[in-house]
């Protein structure tokens, strides 16, 4: 186990004191993020919160605008989740009065003197999801709080941690009793085989994924059959079955290496039950996406009928994926050395470019390094999603921010994963500023 950074376990220390000084008495309320970690972040304040019996109000939003932070009451103390680092300037005009901020983004060089934040940025870049942090934040604030560690493997999951999980872990995962288990990193692994393989996208298999009659080719060349009239779940396979089914997946995408679909699969027990950690962090990005956070929340919070509705909200998500990943195919797209311009326009939803962004990233169809960036319209706007594969190479936050700071435009994310929206009016000249930066990094390599 790693231990926490002194600096940062010291701010947490302090910072987790200050709060439950400045909130006796007073009205809270918190903002997160739409996304599995910012769900995640928000579902463990929200226990921590009720064990303190502190009132509070929460606000999920998909990105942090300023008109969102303008309209945002003065008189209360201010509690962001996920989100908020690169808005300081944005809450001090808006005179928000006491704020806390617990993220993991990019942050703004200067931070007011009414605003308190923690975030790893600060602390030598240590790598720890937003959830991971408000984790520590409320255990910090009552031990007990201790039973909610699941929630914070599962925002780092859904933040793409997992595989670096034993190096920043902080102890959350001892915590958390989560059952670890070698076997093929596909997902759901705890549903039937002949289903996990038509959905999966992670890695995107050619002629497979979203192609039933691929699904039972791919499973009669494994020798894998049914029993009794129905495949085992991914989870149960023996080694030699795993053995089997991997040639058979690399063979369809001789890029795909074996490292990279072999390793531990992460269950934790969720209404009563064991399940794979991907899966939960994929139905909470389908509500989320389908503009329905107060279901996912409430779905980390283990309300029966939330788990109904997020299941079927997941049901027709992995369906539109599906379509949207042939609609890129057909997407005009502009291509250059180490990067790829996907314009999928009105075809493919604005919430979900970010997701397909990232199958295509780590899809093994493109080579380390390449930035994959993803343009949706929605009614007003259109939101941009980039992503690195492999998350290695050139930053691509401080590129997009680089075309979109003299376009008007907001930027988010991280290094190796960030968007931004712009206004529809300005689609060509952030597409020409764009390929010209992307060149221009390429020519300084």
């Amino acid at each position: 186990m790693q231990e926490l950074n002194s600096k940062l376990h010291s701010e947490i220390q302090r910072i987790s004191s200050k709060f439950l000084e400045t909130i006796k008495n007073k009205e809270l309320q918190v903002i997160s993020h739409f996304d599995t970690d910012g769900i995640s972040s928000a579902a463990i304040m929200v226990n921590c919160l009720r064990k303190l019996d502190q009132k509070f109000t929460l606000k999920i939003v998909k990105s942090l605008s300023k008109e969102i932070i303008d309209s945002l009451p003065k008189n209360k103390i201010t509690l962001f989740l996920d989100l908020a680092s690169s808005s300081t300037e944005h809450i001090k005009q808006a005179n928000l009065k006491e704020v806390f901020i617990l993220d993991h983004h990019e942050i703004d060089l200067e931070i007011p003197e009414n605003i308190e934040i923690i975030n790893p940025e600060l602390n030598d870049k240590e790598k720890i999801s937003a959830s991971g942090i408000v984790y520590l934040f409320c255990k910090q604030i009552n031990e007990t709080n201790k039973e909610f560690a699941k929630l914070a493997i599962l925002g780092m999951v859904g933040d793409g941690l997992e595989k670096e999980i034993d190096k920043l872990n902080h102890g959350i995962l001892e915590d958390s009793d989560v059952l670890r288990k070698k076997g093929l990193i596909l997902y759901p692994s705890t549903r039937p085989l002949n289903r996990t393989l038509e959905f999966c996208s992670e890695p995107f298999i050619p002629g497979v994924t979203g192609n039933s009659e691929g699904v039972f080719e791919i499973l009669r060349e494994a020798n894998i059959k049914p029993e009794e009239g129905k495949y085992k779940n991914l989870i149960d396979l023996t080694n030699e079955e795993i053995d089997r089914l991997t040639t058979a997946i690399m063979l369809r995408n001789p890029k795909i290496k074996n490292k990279k679909l072999v390793g531990e699969i992460l269950l934790i027990k969720l209404f009563g039950k064991l399940e794979d950690v991907r899966e939960i962090s994929a139905k909470i990005n389908a509500c989320s996406r389908f503009g329905e956070s107060a279901i996912a929340l409430r779905f980390c919070l283990e309300s029966p009928l939330a788990k109904k509705r997020a299941e079927s909200i997941h049901a027709k998500y992995r369906q539109l994926l599906l379509t949207g990943l042939k609609e890129i195919e057909n997407s005009e797209k502009i291509q250059g050395e180490k990067f790829l311009i996907i314009n999928a326009k009105e075809k493919i939803k604005d919430t979900m470019i970010g997701t397909l962004m990232s199958i295509l990233s780590y899809s093994s169809l493109y080579s380390e390094e390449t930035i994959i960036v993803g343009l949706a319209k929605n009614s007003e706007k259109i939101k941009v999603s980039a992503r690195n594969v492999g998350r290695k190479g050139r930053n691509i936050r401080e590129i997009l921010e680089k075309v979109v700071t003299p376009l008007g435009g907001e930027v988010g994310g991280h290094e190796f994963a960030a968007g931004c929206t712009i206004m529809q009016e300005k689609e060509k000249d952030f597409l020409e500023a764009l390929k010209r930066n992307l060149e221009l990094q390429v020519i300084k390599i």
